[in-house]
This record gives structure tokens, sequence and C-alpha cells, in this order.
């Protein structure tokens, strides 16, 4: 009889499913030079690439533990290291996060959606 709730109960945990929230993040270069060295801290970790060409847009998820701010950290084309302070997230953040480089500077961007302090 035990056995026949769950069961019961099963499609009821597969259609409601598990919510794990995530922060989709996107790092676009908007200048007319590679990025080199890219990095972008957040709490408890990082992620980057070795290069960015002039356009293009580099994509990662993440999970926040912990709590934080952003931070991009980048070579530009004179060899001169960048770096720009991003929004603060709470274990728990979730939704997209835009962070955009253009030849005058840094502008991160989070939707409407966006829980950063859960």
């Amino acid at each position: 009889m035990r056995h026949l709730r769950i069961l019961a109960l099963l499609p009821i945990l597969v259609i409601t499913g598990c919510h794990s929230p995530y922060v989709e993040a996107t790092v676009s270069n908007r200048t007319p030079q590679p990025m080199r060295l890219l990095e972008v801290d957040y709490p408890s970790a990082s992620f980057g690439t070795q290069s960015l060409a002039p356009g293009a847009d580099f994509h990662y998820r993440f999970k926040v533990l912990g709590s934080g701010n952003m931070k991009l950290i980048y070579t530009d084309a004179a060899q001169h290291e960048q770096k720009s302070q991003g929004p603060f997230l709470k274990e728990g953040a979730e939704g997209p996060v835009t962070i955009t480089v253009f030849p005058d500077g840094v502008r991160w961007q989070t939707s409407p959606g966006t829980t950063l302090h859960p």
C-alpha cells in the first residue's frame, strides 16, 4: 500500500520537477579588439576564457554559493589589466546577467526577473 502512494506521487514530482537556482552570465565584447585572459569572479568561484574576439559572446551558467560581488578582469589590446565591479549576489541568486564591454567601459545589466538577493 505504501509503495502505491509513492508511485501515485511520482508523476507529480516529475511534472513539477526540482528547481535549482542558477545565474546565466553572458560576457559580450563590443570593442574593436580582442579581450585576453578574461575572468569573471563570483562568490566562491570564477570562470573565464583565454580570449574573446570583437563582437563575440561568452556564455556561462553557475550556481551561487555564498555571497559577494561579481567582478570582471581582462587584458585589453594594450596589454593592460582592466577591472570592473559587478552586482552583489547572495546564495540562491538566479536569472540572467549581461556584462558588455564597450570601448568606453563596462556595463552590467540584469533582467527584471533576475533575483540577485533572494
